[in-house]
């Protein structure tokens, strides 16, 4: 069976990336060395794993990479801390017309 990683690389310039590969040494690899001169992190070596995570559904892992692409810099600076409770508070609604934040 095959496996799929979610994986969130730190670049040099403290930037995030978030991919997906079927083959996370070989990506780590290929964004260290260069391999893509036109990958985001081509101009932003050197480069650190943060964070993966394994799937054994690819469309699982596809979900959640572009859930990842859309977060703040918050909540994935808390997810790779492991900062599970801060990435619920992160994620509740601040807006003033919310259920939550109407004064009754």
């Amino acid at each position: 069976m095959l496996s799929y990683y979610v994986y969130i690389l730190k670049c040099a310039d403290n930037s995030y990336y978030i991919g997906i590969t079927n083959d996370l040494d070989r990506r780590i690899i290929e964004h260290s060395t260069g391999f893509n001169r036109n990958c985001y992190t081509f101009k932003r070596r050197p480069l650190k794993l943060e964070f993966q995570q394994e799937f054994n559904d690819v469309l699982e892992a596809i979900y959640f990479e572009k859930k990842l692409k859309g977060w703040t810099r918050a909540k994935k600076e808390a997810l790779v801390k492991g900062d599970f409770d801060r990435i619920k508070i992160l994620s509740e609604c601040k807006n003033e017309t919310h259920h939550k934040n109407i004064s009754k």
